[in-house]
């Protein structure tokens, strides 16, 4: 297979982004790989107005990774602080099981490190979707032990389950750095205003 070829997003990729998002996390019945949450929320992940929000917002960049002319990854990254914010990554499902969201992860830390000079990484994740928290164990994350309830009003879909809850999980790009507390409540709210 090819490599795949990272890059910046400009505006103009919103609407490729968006479906992407939209394909990973929430497909069609028999469309999605083994990170949809299509069981436990319903309606869109994201739209093309608020990943060109995300693209134009300041310390605020998507990687995409393209195969030829098409995106199949991409992931989101926000500095605040030390902290690099690490959200919304995808992979197409077609490529999903052979390494590329390792891949893309690899990408979104090296990227928060060398632009963002991020002494941690901060990352919201649904706490039912217990593979993908295995994921990023494996990676070297870890439970902060803070969790939230999903956000009804931030436009990212409506839980099937009451009670749903986000966790957030940290990794320090230095191991002898700790995540400060206040890292979390930024967290929160961000969670609160839009998961993504």
């Amino acid at each position: 297979m090819t490599a795949l070829h990272f890059r910046v997003a400009r505006v103009d990729d919103s609407a490729e982004i968006a479906q992407l998002v939209n394909e990973a996390y929430r497909p069609a019945p028999g469309m999605g790989g083994w990170t949809h949450e299509s069981d436990l929320i319903s309606g869109k992940r994201i739209n093309s107005e608020k990943v060109e929000n995300l693209i134009k917002q300041e310390d605020s960049t998507i990687l995409v990774g393209v195969l030829g002319s098409i995106i199949v990854t991409c992931v989101h990254i926000e500095k605040d602080g030390a902290n690099g914010y690490i959200g919304m990554l995808a992979v197409s499902p077609s490529l999903q099981g052979l390494g590329k969201g390792k891949e893309v992860l690899t990408q979104a830390e090296e990227y928060a490190v060398k632009n963002f000079n991020s002494n941690n990484f901060v990352m919201v994740v649904v706490a039912a979707r217990t593979e993908l928290i295995s994921f990023y164990l494996r990676r070297g994350y870890k439970k902060t032990g803070t969790t939230i309830q999903y956000p009804l009003d931030a436009g990212v879909g409506t839980p099937k389950f009451d009670a749903l809850q986000i966790e957030i999980l940290h990794k320090a790009s230095n191991s002898a750095l700790n995540l400060a507390p206040s890292s979390c409540r930024t967290a929160i709210t961000r969670c609160r205003l839009a998961l993504r």
